[in-house]
C-alpha cells in the first residue's frame, strides 16, 4: 500500500465526521478531499504571523496550535486548537486583510492544509446547496460563540474560576499545554497561576 494511499485514508477518517453534513456524491467528496495536502511540522513552528495575509486553512490530524497576538511586546494567548479542528485567520483568509494574530504549533503537528483558491472554488460549487451552506455557517458561528464565551469569562469570573472552568470543561488543555501559555490564556501571570493551583491543592 503506497504512502499516498495511506494519506488519503487518514484524511478520509478525519473528515468522516463532516461527511454526513455534505450531501454530495462519493466522487465529488473525493475531489474535494484531494485538495488537501499533508505536512508534518515541529513544535514552535509559525504557520501564520500577525500582519501577514492568510492564504491557507489547516485541519489538525495530530497536535496543538496556539493562537496569540502581540500586546506591546508580550504574547497574549487566546485560543488553542487540537485534533480534528480546523484553523485559520478567518477574516484575513476571507477578505485578504492582514491577520490580527499568529498561528503557532505548541507540539509536533501533523496537519492538512488547503489553499484559499481551492476553498473559494469549493464554496462557489456548494453555495447553491442550502444544507451545505448552512453547515459551513454553523462551523463559523460555533467558533464565534467560543470566542464570546471566553471574553465573557474575563468580565464575569475571577482568575480562579476561569482556571476551575478550564480544569472542568477542557482538562486536556492543562495536560498538554505549557503552563506559561495557560497563564496567558487565563489573563494572569505564571506566579498567579501557581498560587491558584497551590490554593486549590491545599483546599482538597
Amino acid at each position: 500500500m503506497s504512502a499516498k494511499h495511506n494519506d488519503v485514508v487518514k484524511l478520509s477518517e478525519i473528515l468522516e465526521k463532516f461527511r454526513d453534513n455534505f450531501p454530495v456524491s462519493s466522487e465529488k467528496w473525493e475531489e474535494y478531499t484531494s485538495r488537501f495536502h499533508r505536512v508534518q511540522v515541529p513544535a514552535k513552528t509559525i504557520l501564520l504571523r500577525e500582519g501577514e495575509i492568510s492564504r491557507k486553512a489547516y485541519l489538525i490530524e495530530k497536535g496543538c496550535i496556539r493562537v496569540w497576538f502581540d500586546n506591546k511586546g508580550e504574547e497574549v494567548t487566546f485560543q488553542f486548537f487540537f485534533e480534528n479542528s480546523t484553523v485559520s485567520s478567518i477574516e484575513s483568509f476571507k477578505k485578504g486583510t492582514p491577520s490580527l494574530f499568529t498561528l503557532e504549533t505548541t507540539e509536533p503537528c501533523t496537519l492538512w492544509w488547503i489553499d484559499k483558491k481551492d476553498v473559494d472554488n469549493l464554496l462557489d460549487e456548494v453555495s447553491e446547496i442550502p444544507s451545505m451552506r448552512n453547515q459551513i455557517l454553523n462551523i463559523l458561528f460555533e467558533r464565534t460563540l467560543h470566542y464570546m464565551q471566553h471574553f465573557l469569562s474575563f468580565v464575569r469570573d475571577t482568575p480562579q474560576e476561569r482556571y476551575e472552568n478550564l480544569l472542568h470543561n477542557q482538562p486536556y488543555i492543562i495536560q498538554r499545554v505549557p503552563q506559561h501559555y495557560i497563564a496567558s490564556y487565563l489573563g494572569i501571570s505564571r506566579v498567579h497561576l501557581s498560587r491558584i493551583k497551590n490554593k486549590m491543592a491545599r483546599g482538597k
